[in-house]
């Protein structure tokens, strides 16, 4: 599941800073001691790795964004893995992915991909602080693109940031016509068409995909309000998006259905028991519910 990113993947990054700029001589907090039964780590559960890495037919690595999905797939899990922890999981992902040659070629990158990500980090807090949005915005982009030639050649950082540069430059320049108080309303509307109509047939499609699964979600819940069951559900999503999407979304639903299923239950245990022992409200939980799903409870109180 591609959870990505704007101007910079700020969460990722943000948890790089907590692991980077701890005091010298300090460990990182261990990891939970509860088995991955499921997933690298809790909150991955019901994902799969990003990345559709590839090969040419002379055995070359692709240096494309897809790596760098990979990598930033485990990155965002700092924070419940530490850092030494994520990087033998991305390289035994990559050797599970791909021949040795290319394998040994991902791992190069990943270590240069690490050294780059811990330099932005140190970078990004030396900037001066801004309350113009667009300035700051326009000083990180910068001091990113600055970083990268000592850590990758000109093509692996195309490969690597090309499409992320794209959404970056025009996230941009968006931003420069609309901060901008001399533009009447027909000259904005025109300006924002033409940077539109300035978008690769790639670009264009990851900008309207959330319109898109939003559009599909009320057509769901359409058809089930009109009696549709999960066999219409499922062939609308799959003529939507395709039969694998839809076998996921499926098992999601089963999944929320039976989060839900369990979350009345406890309530209405919760309910019979009343609000005076704390210590069988607490057993009643720890009985229903894994120790990260109980932190999920009091949005249900």
């Amino acid at each position: 599941m591609r959870l990505h990113t704007t101007l910079i993947a700020a969460g990722a990054l943000a948890a790089l800073a907590l692991y980077w700029t701890q005091a010298p001589g300090e460990a990182p907090a261990p990891p939970p001691q509860d088995p991955d039964l499921f997933a690298f780590v809790r909150s991955m559960e019901g994902t799969r790795p990003d990345g559709n890495l590839t090969v040419s037919a002379g055995e070359t690595l692709k240096v494309d964004a897809e790596l760098g999905h990979l990598f930033d797939y485990y990155l965002a899990g700092l924070g419940e893995k530490p850092l030494e922890a994520i990087r033998s999981q991305i390289e035994l992902e990559l050797e599970r992915r791909l021949p040795p040659g290319p394998a040994r070629e991902a791992k190069r990158l990943l270590a240069a991909y690490l050294s780059y990500k811990q330099a932005l980090v140190l970078t990004e807090q030396a900037l001066p602080s801004s309350a113009d949005a667009l300035q700051a915005a326009s000083a990180r982009l910068q001091a990113m693109r600055a970083l990268r030639p000592a850590y990758f050649t000109e093509q692996e950082s195309a490969g690597l940031f090309g499409a992320l540069d794209a959404r970056d430059d025009d996230a941009l320049a968006r931003m420069v016509v609309l901060q901008d108080s001399t533009l009447g309303d027909a000259e904005q509307q025109r300006r924002l068409a033409a940077l539109d109509a300035a978008l690769s047939p790639a670009q264009r499609l990851e900008r309207d995909a959330p319109l898109q699964v939003s559009a599909l979600d009320a057509s769901v819940r359409a058809l089930r309000a009109q009696g549709g069951g999960d066999n219409e559900v499922y062939q609308l999503r799959a003529a939507t998006f395709s039969p694998e999407a839809a076998a996921r979304l499926a098992e999601l639903d089963r999944e929320e259905a039976h989060w839900q299923q369990r979350i009345m239950a406890w309530k209405a245990q919760k309910a019979a028991l009343g609000a005076q022992d704390a210590a069988q409200l607490a057993q009643l939980a720890a009985t229903l519910f894994s120790p990260e799903e109980q932190r999920r409870l009091g949005a249900y109180e």
